[in-house]
């Protein structure tokens, strides 16, 4: 028998399983746990809401994304000149005055931006977006942007023109002496003209909106460096400043591919077998569930679907990570993206081009740039003040001095105008979602689905990890090790009578014994879910007699009569069951036990060396399961957890995550449905791969290898991704911090200072983009 409960819009059919209560297989709706439904908590990661995990102390790890309506509508649009947090702030600013607009959502990589609203009619955003200089095309719901276009020629010799201009002017008035003569004011006008044009214009909109950003600043340094005669200077630094967007917008479109380039490894077409059996050529945007299409050595699959025909190795390098090949048969399950490298296979297709695990990867990751990182969310604030400070410092150098020292006014005018150009925070605020989304882009290429910067960044504050035990720590593929009759009934046919009651249920230790079975089933009648007090399992009628179906807790609370002698040979034989790992569950019928039956689990072979790799990182490790605590001790000793607590049901293993979590970041590893509850409230839940289909929905960091290696992965990752970050906001103030000084001291020049501004720039941009150049360290940590 099996339960269904809706959850995040899916039906996921539950067992009603003897040991419903043991490890991952609890369910908070059996524990008579009053809790909101977990999957619905965590799916509002993906759905833009805030999650705060109910987080009640210090170090609770809370998203800044605004709280969204389940019932708002939402206006997705590609905004090609959006792709800087300039942009993003601009349109901050606008938009977020307006009525019925609740929040904002910004994928600069992929410069799509994101509005929730009430609005009846969005022709007022599209109309501010467009006073922006912003205008942008709507898209569909999962509608993916297109990929950017290269500049236009036009935009290289224009820049090449420009330039050249700017050269000559300045390589004019050096030889002249003269900076504001006839031919150096023209040839720097040209040079204005040829390349400032669109800096010029979004500095105006910049003014005309009291927004302070890098393109206002470049327009007053032109403005400023023009009224007191410098000409080339006026000219160089919209030059430098042009080409240096351009190289800087190269730069980033690396990153970008890196995330885009996920979807390109599925094919674009596939062979589809028609109505006579013929094979043809079709794109696999047409392509339906249910169609069969087949692929041939070499070729990447097209689609996700199970194997009908042939059997081969497969590169799933794609989604899980891992390069080593595994054979796939007839009923196994392939990936879109994945390499077919020995046999022809062909392949039934159960999910359409837009829903394939390779695109929910991709557009998961490509979510997770919305959600602001707490690092990100420091550099604005930082960059909110020190920029209208700095400002507002330039402005009494061009005024204090000369009134009140005496100084010339031309020479304290210019040494403001490079302070302006050094009060651009450009650097400091692109460096941090750059170096997110690469930590991001680098974790999905290993096989580790992060829900956004906000747990990786977090990731290396992992103090403590709990594992589930059962498709966690374990294969998750119980078999029977031994049937044993305590009655007049054979062992056989003690098997054949649990595997009768158990027929029904998708519960893996009844998938054990149904397995386990070789004799022709029983018709059970009434199969229900029995619960006394702390026991669970399931009753039935079998041939008029009513059995119980059950683990130990359920077998006391039955209250069966045993002899002393009789009890004590049970508890013997259970007792040496268990410490060799078993999990024994009792068949009763009449107030009497008729058998017991032993299901033992393998320990997953990565295990052990994450346990180790976890301990020598400084993360503390413990076991909760519902299981009995001599299989738990025996599977512990197994993998090197010392800390286990057993025979937990799901609001128990809440509790324990809610009293770690209040001692330091806790994660908790489990299968992302059952053991939601604890999922739900540890600050980074992470989901096993072979726990559900629904991994990446329900969990924040979602594991699409069932290697738990890549959890010691997932931290090095953070603390990497966490360094990068670090070294981008120090080398962005420093430089900073020694232009100032050197504009104070009347030694830095305007273009020196957009020089040095630019190009500060562009190195942290390829500084974080490295990460994505991390994997082998992680494959030689191992």
């Amino acid at each position: 028998m099996t339960q269904k409960t809706a959850c995040c819009g899916h039906d996921h059919a539950l067992p009603t399983h003897p040991l419903e209560q043991q490890d991952h297989h609890d369910h908070a709706e059996h524990a008579g746990h009053d809790h909101a439904h977990p999957l619905e908590h965590k799916h509002a990661h993906k759905r833009g809401h805030a999650c705060s995990h109910d987080h009640d102390h210090s170090t609770a790890v809370a998203s800044e994304k605004a709280v969204v309506p389940a019932d708002a509508k939402r206006l997705r649009m590609h905004i090609a000149d959006m792709d800087c947090p300039t942009e993003e702030a601009l349109i901050r600013r606008s938009l977020t005055g307006m009525p019925h607009v609740l929040g904002l959502d910004f994928d600069l990589l992929n410069r799509i931006l994101t509005v929730h609203h009430y609005q009846q009619d969005v022709a007022e955003i599209h109309t501010k977006l467009k006073d922006l200089g912003m205008s942008g095309t709507e898209l569909a719901a999962g509608e993916s942007a297109s990929a950017p276009a290269a500049p236009a020629r036009s935009r290289y010799w224009k820049l090449a023109i420009g330039g050249s201009a700017a050269a000559a002017a300045e390589i004019t008035a050096w030889f002249t002496g003269s900076d504001t003569s006839i031919t150096v004011a023209l040839l720097a006008l040209s040079a204005i003209l040829a390349c400032g044009i669109p800096t010029l214009k979004k500095g105006w909109i910049a003014l005309r909106h009291f927004t302070l950003n890098i393109h206002l600043l470049m327009t007053a340094a032109v403005i400023g460096a023009i009224a007191i005669g410098q000409w080339p200077e006026a000219a160089m630094v919209i030059c430098l400043f042009a080409i240096a967007e351009m190289i800087e917008a190269a730069s980033l479109l690396r990153a970008r591919d890196a995330i885009s380039g996920l979807l390109a490894q599925a094919p674009e077409t596939a062979l589809v077998q028609q109505i006579d059996a013929s094979w043809k050529p079709v794109a696999t945007t047409e392509i339906a569930v249910g169609n069969l299409v087949q692929c041939r050595p070499g070729d990447r699959i097209a689609l996700d679907g199970t194997i009908e025909n042939g059997q081969s190795n497969v590169d799933q390098a794609a989604i899980t990570g891992e390069s080593i090949p595994v054979e796939k048969r007839i009923g196994d399950i392939v990936y879109a993206g994945t390499l077919n490298q020995t046999g022809a296979i062909q392949i039934r297709v159960s999910a359409a081009a837009n829903s394939t695990m390779l695109a929910r990867i991709a557009q998961s990751v490509q979510e997770a740039q919305s959600q602001r990182a707490p690092m990100q969310g420091f550099v604005d604030k930082f960059a909110a003040i020190y920029t209208p400070a700095v400002f507002t410092f330039a402005l009494l150098m061009a005024i204090v001095p000369p009134l009140a020292l005496n100084q010339g006014w031309h020479e304290s005018l210019y040494r403001a105008l490079v302070l302006l150009v050094i009060a651009c925070p450009c650097a400091l605020v692109i460096s941090t979602p750059v170096t997110i989304v690469s930590g991001l882009a680098l974790a999905a290429r290993r096989g580790i689905v992060v829900k956004g910067g906000l747990f990786l960044e977090h990731g290396r504050k992992l103090k403590t990890l709990a594992f589930d035990k059962t498709g966690t720590l374990t294969e998750g593929k119980p078999r029977l090790t031994r049937a044993m009759s305590l009655s007049n009934a054979t062992d056989a046919e003690i098997l054949k009578l649990a595997a009768s009651l158990d027929a029904h249920s998708s519960h893996p230790l009844a998938h054990a014994l149904v397995e386990a079975c070789t004799e022709k089933l029983e018709q059970a009648d009434n199969v229900s879910l029995l619960e006394i007090g702390r026991g669970r399992g399931i009753t039935g009628r079998i041939h008029n007699v009513q059995y119980q179906l059950g683990n130990r807790a359920l077998l006391d609370e039955l209250n069966i009569a045993f002899s002393d002698e009789k009890r004590q040979q049970l508890d013997q034989q259970v007792q040496e069951l268990e410490k060799t790992g078993n999990t024994v569950i009792f068949l009763c019928a009449n107030h009497m036990v008729l058998g017991l039956l032993a299901i033992a689990d393998q320990v997953r072979a990565s295990s052990k060396q994450a346990i180790a790799e976890l301990h020598a990182l400084g993360v503390a490790t413990l076991m909760l399961t519902g299981d009995n605590d001599h299989t738990a001790q025996a599977i512990a000793a197994q993998t090197g957890i010392t800390d286990v607590r057993s025979q937990l049901l799901p609001q128990d293993k809440l509790e324990a995550i809610k009293q770690l979590a209040d001692q330091g970041v806790t994660g908790m590893t489990g299968d992302g449905i059952n053991d939601a509850p604890a999922l739900a409230r540890a600050h980074i839940g992470f989901a096993m791969a072979a726990g559900s289909d629904t991994a990446l929905e329900t969990a924040d960091v979602a594991l699409m290898q069932n290697d738990l290696r890549k959890l010691p992965e997932f931290i090095r990752i953070s603390n990497k991704t966490s360094a990068v970050l670090w070294q981008n906001i120090i080398f962005a103030l420093a430089v900073k911090f020694v232009f100032f000084a050197l504009a104070l001291s009347g030694h830095a020049s305007l273009w020196m200072a957009v020089f040095a501004d630019t190009g500060t720039s562009l190195l942290v941009v390829l500084n974080g983009v490295r990460l994505l150049t991390y994997s082998d360290s992680l494959d030689s940590a191992r």
